[in-house]
């Protein structure tokens, strides 16, 4: 009888031994998968984000295959950002002429450079002294009724003879800075249009006194698309204005 007591008290203290081990255990456990570092998130189960650049418009916009030439488009992604560093301009958009291109192509390019988008693309006229379908002479003269190069911030609206116009302040002294005495504004004509050149007969659209004019279908739309405040460059790769730009220094 003695023996059995002793017995049952022995194995009694060993399961509270054994209890107190295994509760130990369970600790030593816990805080060891405390303490492990969480492995990272593998690469393929991340959020893909696709970030837009300027750089990556070009080809994200399909923009060399509408015919932008590639030189044009950097020029004018250079000289848009110093105009908006220095607070000539305010807006992401940029619109290009590209004057490469014959006239009877649609060489004018509105880019929306915050959201990536294309705008526009359509026709837009050269001055009449400028060349016939392609543009060959640009001048800042007045009475020259020749295109001028270079950037020129947007300014305000107003209606004259050609309806809706958009006043265009130039920014490159020599090259565009008469735009305002020239009276040089963006507006709406009925001679730029796919139309006129199969009418006419002569291969190209008709052709303004210096203004880049548009096709009246959709001037209201984007002039007031492009006012106040966003970027125009005129492009054509004439050596002595691409030496003399302090835009594209």
């Amino acid at each position: 009888m003695r023996h059995c007591l002793i017995f049952a008290i022995t194995m009694k203290k060993l399961n509270s031994y054994l209890r107190k081990i295994a509760a130990g255990i369970v600790v030593l456990m816990a805080t060891a998968f405390m303490l492990t570092p969480t492995a990272p998130t593998p690469a393929s189960d991340a959020v893909s984000q696709t970030v837009t650049t300027p750089a990556s418009l070009y080809q994200q916009l399909n923009l060399k295959q509408l015919g932008l030439n590639a030189t044009a488009y950097n020029l004018a992604v250079k000289g848009w950002q110093k105009m908006k560093a220095k607070g000539e301009v305010s807006k992401d958009i940029i619109s290009i002429c590209d004057f490469t291109q014959s006239s009877t192509q649609k060489r004018l390019y509105i880019i929306d450079m915050a959201n990536g988008k294309l705008l526009f693309n359509t026709l837009v006229a050269h001055g009449k002294n400028t060349g016939e379908e392609f543009a060959r002479y640009f001048s800042n003269e007045p009475q020259s009724l020749k295109s001028s190069l270079g950037f020129y911030a947007t300014g305000a609206t107003y209606n004259g003879q050609h309806g809706l116009s958009l006043k265009l302040n130039g920014e490159e002294p020599g090259f565009n800075s008469n735009a305002e005495s020239r009276a040089i504004v963006m507006h709406g004509a009925d001679y730029v249009t796919n139309d006129f050149v199969s009418e006419c007969g002569c291969g190209r659209l008709g052709r303004s006194f210096g203004c880049p004019a548009i096709p009246y279908a959709i001037s209201d739309k984007l002039i007031n698309t492009i006012k106040d405040g966003t970027c125009l460059f005129i492009y054509y790769p004439d050596s002595k204005y691409l030496a003399s730009s302090k835009l594209l220094k």
